[in-house]
């Protein structure tokens, strides 16, 4: 029995050291890392912008304006780069087919997004820092078509990409699934992230985020997954 307690305890102590070894090994790190800032633009985020009436149900639900900043904040301290992906288009919407449908002719009908105006502006909660990069050519929804963001995360070395904002179930969830297929490690922040409803936010995070990314929290991200 004395032999069966050793051998139980040494099997212990492996225990703890793999765990141990797991959770390290689990840890990014932030040099390799981007947070990626979707829509944080004016016409969402502030009182008097077309669609913050929209959202606004899910962002103070959750806090998620607040909680963006202070990840920000954080995770560029910690040395992470921080990437802002705004959608803007000419006053005109030439950049869009006449025979635009969907959520794009919604955008353009609404007169949305006008790279000219204040709601097409980064909000002033999350102005880039002078070491931020801005994604030039958002158009669409996907943060990838039409954009030079794959170019400036391969540029960087980036392994790791973690992402928030508007809206979870469209070009958040786009983002999502493209650098999923581009092998990229993804984390969503579902605090993070607002949609046009709470049923929708659910069943984004709650369905469809977990088969494209690893779902968690802005303070489980900086506490449990970053060096």
């Amino acid at each position: 029995s004395t032999m069966q307690s050793r051998t139980a305890a040494k099997r212990s102590v492996l225990f703890c050291f793999e765990e141990e070894t797991r959770r390290k090994r689990r840890k990014m790190d932030a040099s390799k890392t981007a947070v990626v800032l979707i829509e944080y633009q004016n016409e969402f985020t502030t009182e008097g912008g077309k669609l913050h009436d929209a959202v606004k149900g899910v962002m103070e639900s959750s806090g998620m304006l607040g909680k963006s900043k202070d990840l920000v904040d954080k995770a560029r301290s910690k040395g992470c780069k921080i990437v802002h992906a705004p959608i803007t288009f000419s006053d005109d919407y030439r950049e869009l087919s006449d025979g635009i449908y969907g959520i794009l002719a919604n955008v353009k009908a609404g007169g949305c997004f006008k790279a000219s105006e204040w709601g097409g502006k980064i909000c002033d909660e999350l102005a880039p820092a002078e070491e931020d990069v801005v994604i030039e050519g958002k158009r669409g929804l996907d943060g990838f078509a039409s954009t030079n963001l794959d170019f400036v995360l391969r540029q960087n070395n980036i392994e790791n990409v973690v992402l928030g904002g508007f809206l979870t179930n469209c070009c958040v969830e786009s983002t999502m699934r493209t650098a999923y297929e581009k092998g990229y490690n993804v984390i969503t922040l579902t605090d993070c992230t607002a949609a046009t409803s709470e049923e929708e936010q659910a069943a984004s995070v709650e369905k469809t985020y977990p088969m494209f990314s690893k779902p968690m929290t802005s303070s489980a991200f900086l506490e449990s997954e970053l060096n």
